[in-house]
């Protein structure tokens, strides 16, 4: 149990210093986050037996009790402000549950004041701490000081963590985006359960059951911990799948560069920036990501529909009947189907009229685009595949103005090739 009280404590406070600058330049939502982070990892520090042990032989006897119960009380009061950000600022047209959130929120902060005041007091006063205690509440069993202080304080959490828990659960049913609903959903569940263990305790502070101070903490602990792991799953969803997308759409890139290199060498009229080297390419970080994926891809789109006058009318039925044997029937045909224009295009093979285009694809978006044109740039393909797939769909004729500018180096496209073109998703290609 120490051991895992250390491994939340510490993944709490790793959560609460990366979440750090939303502090300053975050919007509400994110602040909301950091404040909730922050006071349930010193919530559950006030657990760690050596720091509870430090804290409770300091000066104040029973320190780690109070100052547990109070970050309890700030973390929930967070939580109850990040349900406000999540909605956002009311309009004329707001459901009525989004007025009565705000009301629940601004009549919290007042009543959290008045709870922290009030367990100030009674901690200090009426409290009987005349000896450290392994579990506070099991010790302040049956004495009316602190059954008070514990009622207030499982009182205040219990309703506040009821109404986090349905408003969540609620915004979980409405979110747009996947990663949201199921962080909302993964809270919604924490506070479901932070709301009946109050209940519980109370009843166990009025009425003192026959079981051992050590079993209370155990399942007090135990409770926390997983109340707090729910949380931090459910507020790293949406971060946690932003990440997994910006390194997908890195490696994708990283599989596209061969092909891309290729073929804005080929056609160097085609590309922005020129090819880099690899590494370059991959340590680049201007533009962000999602604006170098979307550039790239309709530069190969642009490309490959410039390939279609270095290839003959039957190649794409050849390369077609070739792959036929492929575990991705359809990528590789599409792969043959470059190589194959490409070889024509590098030994100055060029027809006047293009041949027909690729087959239409359901690409709906960039990242489905790039992860089309990833599989086809991951396919192999031979050179005697290649020598294969011209003898039996014919080459085009020798462009001679090709020729006399000097073999090897790249085709101008033409006027013709210049016009822009539509890229696998219909979406409008630079040329």
């Amino acid at each position: 149990m120490t051991t895992m009280l250390w491994a939340v404590a510490i993944g709490m406070t790793i959560t609460a210093v990366w979440r750090f600058p939303a502090l300053r330049h975050g919007d509400p939502m994110q602040r909301a986050l950091w404040a909730c982070s922050a006071a349930f990892a010193a919530t559950v520090w006030c657990r760690v037996p050596q720091v509870k042990q430090a804290l409770d032989t300091s000066p104040v006897t029973d320190l780690s009790a109070l100052l547990k119960y109070l970050t309890s009380l700030v973390a929930i009061l967070a939580a109850l402000g990040y349900i406000t950000a999540v909605y956002g600022e009311p309009t004329r047209g707001s459901d009525r549950h989004v007025a009565v959130s705000r009301r629940i929120s601004r009549g919290a902060h007042t009543f959290a004041l008045t709870a922290m005041v009030a367990l100030v007091v009674l901690f200090f006063t009426v409290v009987d701490r005349s000896h450290p205690s392994t579990d506070f509440a099991d010790a302040q069993a049956g004495q009316w000081g602190g059954a008070l202080f514990l009622t207030i304080q499982y009182t205040y959490l219990g309703m506040a963590a009821a109404t986090c828990g349905y408003q969540w659960a609620r915004a979980a049913r409405r979110a747009e985006k996947r990663a949201l609903r199921i962080g909302l959903a993964l809270m919604a569940t924490a506070m479901a359960i932070y709301s009946i263990y109050p209940i519980l305790r109370t009843a166990m502070t009025w009425f003192p059951p026959e079981v051992s101070a050590v079993t209370m903490r155990t399942v007090a602990d135990s409770v926390n911990m997983v109340v707090a792991c729910l949380w931090a799953a459910g507020a790293a969803v949406p971060s946690t799948m932003a990440i997994s997308a910006r390194w997908n759409a890195w490696r994708v890139l990283q599989k596209l560069h061969p092909l891309w290199s290729d073929l804005m060498t080929a056609f160097p009229r085609l590309a922005l920036q020129r090819p880099g080297a690899r590494l370059t390419e991959s340590l680049r970080c201007v533009p962000s990501l999602d604006v170098r994926l979307d550039r790239r891809t309709q530069e190969i789109a642009g490309g490959i529909e410039h390939l279609r006058h270095h290839a003959s009318s039957d190649l794409l039925s050849v390369a077609e009947d070739l792959a036929e044997s492929h575990d991705d029937p359809e990528a590789a045909a599409e792969a043959y189907w470059i190589r194959a224009a490409q070889q024509s295009q590098k030994s100055g093979r060029r027809s006047a009229v293009p041949s027909r285009k690729l087959r239409e694809k359901p690409l709906t978006s960039v990242t489905s685009e790039a992860n089309w044109l990833a599989r086809v740039a991951a396919v192999p393909v031979p050179a005697k595949l290649v020598r294969i797939m011209h003898e039996r769909a014919g080459e085009p004729p020798v462009d001679l103005a090709l020729q006399t500018a000097g073999r090897g180096q790249a085709a101008t496209p033409s006027r013709a090739d210049s016009d822009r073109v539509k890229g696998p998703t219909g979406r409008p290609v630079r040329g």
